[in-house]
């Protein structure tokens, strides 16, 4: 065997580890497939479009003698919506895109009212009045509506991509959005929609009330005067309840808002918490049937109550549950009252007692006026163990007026609802019983009648130093086919020149009606 030499065996070691090393084989990098791209682009300028609408897209806008605020929401379906608070909705199809067009009305502007009023040629020109602020009104929202999504997409975009060039693709595919909306809103435009609207709410009966379109029409000139009648009206009303007379907010007034049977009704709410800000209201009194079968699903209704910002004192009705109590018990600001139990609240002591009966279980058997009676004398017997402990209570409250009654000469006032319709008496023995009325408008029993039952609260006026009754502020909501708003004023009979009167006569009164 031939031997290899050492120095030529180092060179071939050298030349074969100089020698270039092939590279592996690389595969192709995976790229995102294009459909999950679009897809997610998409995504972020429909949540940026809505979320820039949300934000900036509205517009407030007079029309008439109302300021409404105007915006475009994301829809299905399309139309229009008119939101007429605590009334209730009208709902127009009068375009077929995926944008609404929503319309609040949020108040009459008094001043603007008076002129009509003042000036009621002016009522013949009020419909070309209308159109023209509404069509003002729509511009303004079209160019804030392309700003909001156009901003919306790009913000949202860039804080995705974080890359400027996606984020200004994203506003550009949001207004070329919102142009094939209106492009479609456009062409499918219905104006003869508004003679076959859908009402909600109380303004359900307004088609009762107002007649149907053809009415409308032939006789527009009897409707234009009842406009005229009722915007005079309800001017009348601005102007009196700006003057009645005292108990204004101050610092020697406890003011209570007494609520009650409020039956489910959502726009309760809305009434409840433009009151308590109105009259700077301390604390909220609900005397029960808060809802209408007490089910554990009818819950959630009862959530709006930890937005009030008051404290909220609440004794259980015949139509609220157990679960319905428990329910409540688990809210911070809801202080429930049951078997005579007492508590302080924003300077009163309150006492109260759940109703014993549970109309809507049919497997029981109701125990009538002796199983009310019951329960009042149970409440009239935790109240003397308060005053001999030292701590009278101010204030009781019962669902029954029943029930109630049996606490005369143990307390100044006792609290009620139950029947529907408000009211005060003096009992034998000194004590006031003051009844409310439904807060509800009676709740889904309101269109069992030829128009909606009326929605009642008072504003109770309490001496901060001897926490008596003052005086009290009836107030009266009415439906649409009894339009009509009314705020009276009533004084304790304590508090009367002479003493003891008439306990239901009231000072004056601001009211507009139309029949």
């Amino acid at each position: 065997m031939a031997r290899v030499p050492l120095a030529a065996l180092s060179t071939m070691l050298n030349r074969t580890s100089n020698r270039p090393r092939p590279l592996p084989a690389l595969e192709p990098a995976a790229r995102p497939r294009p459909w999950l791209r679009a897809l997610g682009l998409t995504a972020v300028v429909l949540a940026g479009a809505w979320l820039g609408l949300l934000i900036v897209g509205n517009v407030r806008a007079p029309v008439g003698p109302m300021d409404t605020t105007m915006a475009l929401r994301p829809s299905l379906s399309g139309g229009t919506k008119i939101n007429v608070s605590p009334l209730g909705a009208l709902t127009l199809d009068s375009h077929a895109a995926p944008v609404r067009l929503d319309v609040n009305v949020d108040q009459l502007d008094p001043l603007r009212a008076q002129a009509l009023v003042d000036h009621p040629e002016r009522i013949s020109g009020l419909q070309d009045e209308v159109a023209r602020d509404v069509e003002h009104g729509t511009l303004d929202l079209a160019v804030r509506s392309c700003v909001a999504v156009v901003s919306g997409a790009t913000a949202l975009g860039l804080a995705v991509y974080r890359r400027p060039r996606r984020a200004l693709a994203a506003g550009g595919l949001a207004l070329a959005l919102l142009a094939a909306s209106g492009a479609s809103a456009y062409a499918t435009w219905n104006p003869k929609s508004v003679l076959e609207p859908r009402f909600s709410g109380l303004l359900s009966s307004a088609p009762s009330v107002v007649g149907n379109a053809r009415s409308i029409v032939t006789e527009f000139d009897v409707y234009q005067k009842e406009l005229a009648r009722l915007v005079t009206n309800v001017t009348k009303l601005y102007d009196v309840t700006s003057t009645l007379p005292a108990y204004r907010p101050d610092p020697s007034t406890i003011r209570v808002l007494h609520v009650s049977d409020i039956h489910l009704n959502p726009a309760s709410w809305k009434i409840i918490g433009s009151l308590v800000e109105q009259y700077q209201v301390d604390v909220i009194v609900d005397s029960g049937d808060t809802m209408d079968h007490g089910t554990a699903a009818e819950n959630g209704f009862l959530d709006p109550i930890r937005d009030l910002g008051v404290p909220y004192v609440w004794v259980r009705g015949n139509h609220d549950s157990r679960t319905t109590q428990r329910y409540l018990e688990r809210m911070k600001n809801v202080h429930v009252l049951d078997d005579g139990r007492a508590e302080t609240v924003a300077g009163l002591r309150f006492a109260g007692m759940g109703d014993p009966q549970f109309t809507p279980d049919r497997t029981a058997v109701p125990g009538g006026d002796a199983a009310e009676q019951l329960a009042g004398a149970r409440l009239a017997s935790a109240l003397r163990d308060q005053r001999t402990a030292g701590t009278p209570v101010d204030v009781a409250v019962a669902h029954e007026p029943v029930a109630a009654r049996e606490t005369d000469g143990l307390v100044p006032l006792v609290l009620c609802g139950h029947l529907h319709h408000e009211g005060t008496e003096l009992l034998p023995y000194g004590t006031r019983l003051r009844r409310e009325g439904s807060t509800g408008g009676s709740g889904l029993r309101a269109v069992e009648r030829e128009y909606p039952a009326p929605i009642q609260a008072s504003i109770l006026y309490f001496d901060r130093d001897n926490r008596r009754l003052q005086a009290w502020d009836a107030i009266q909501l009415g439906g649409l086919g009894l339009t009509r708003a009314e705020v009276s004023r009533h004084l304790a009979d304590e508090n009367r020149p002479g003493g003891r009167g008439a306990s239901d006569s009231p000072s004056p009164t601001a009211e507009t009606t139309s029949p």
